[in-house]
């Protein structure tokens, strides 16, 4: 049996999503909804990966750790991690490669990163949707030197994708590309994606947005975490079960 998956989704840590949204909260619609693979992408940050990290494995989830990065083209590319430790220093690279500018909580919401059980250790203060001093050249690299995969976000959507930036798909170390639908297409036309493997996501921001778009992994549980859920994924094993997905 394929596993269900599903990469794309904010939390509490986000200014655009809801405080409601937390690590814990995520995990448990997501777990209610068939979801066995699950991925943390909050806008540029990691911060909260580690109470993710506790929460999963406790409802039978297999957890990936990462961000949703924002490139210099404000092209919005997903970076997953097995490893929380990895995705927790990349997360420090990119806080140092943002744009400083001030969150304003009251005009563009809250950035907290919280505990396993929901209580709040920390604000951000940058304003983490924005753009990073990393070109869409340079952020797969950079990701994989910690030892990530990237994934274009929702290609086929009017902002703050390749196709909106950069008016086509490009090519780059993808292990995949993400679109709301498939096969994508932008203003009715069908959207040449280079032949990547597609994915979708929920890219949840609010309680009722968890595992509306999820996608099925053609693996077992055993291949994907040798270790158990509490272990980290095998990302060789992740990669060649994406490699597996339909193509565009």
């Amino acid at each position: 049996m394929p596993l269900i998956a599903d990469f794309h989704n904010h939390s509490c840590l986000s200014p655009c999503g809801s405080l409601d949204l937390s690590p814990k909260a995520l995990a448990g619609i997501a777990a209610s909804k068939g979801v066995q693979v699950l991925a943390l992408t909050d806008h540029n940050s990691s911060l909260n990966c580690p109470a993710f990290a506790k929460v999963c494995p406790r409802l039978g989830i297999l957890p990936l750790f990462g961000m949703e990065a924002t490139t210099q083209e404000e092209i919005h590319v997903l970076c997953l991690f097995a490893s929380l430790e990895a995705s927790l220093e990349f997360s420090e690279y990119t806080y140092s490669a943002i744009l400083p500018l001030p969150n304003d909580p009251e005009k563009t919401g809250d950035q907290v990163y919280v505990d396993e059980d929901d209580n709040i250790e920390g604000e951000v203060g940058y304003f983490l949707p924005s753009a990073l001093e990393i070109s869409i050249d340079d952020l797969g690299p950079k990701a994989a030197g910690y030892g990530g995969i990237v994934i274009p976000a929702h290609v086929d959507r009017p902002a703050f994708s390749m196709t909106s930036q950069l008016g086509v798909v490009v090519g780059g170390p993808w292990a995949a590309v993400e679109c709301t639908r498939i096969p994508p297409a932008v203003n009715g036309a069908p959207l040449d994606t280079l032949g990547f493997p597609l994915t979708t996501s929920s890219d949840a921001h609010y309680p009722e947005h968890v595992g509306r778009r999820p996608f099925e992994l053609d693996i077992s549980m055993d291949e994907l975490a040798p270790q158990g859920l509490s272990g980290e994924a095998d990302m060789e094993a992740l990669k060649r079960a994406l490699s597996r997905r339909p193509k565009g």
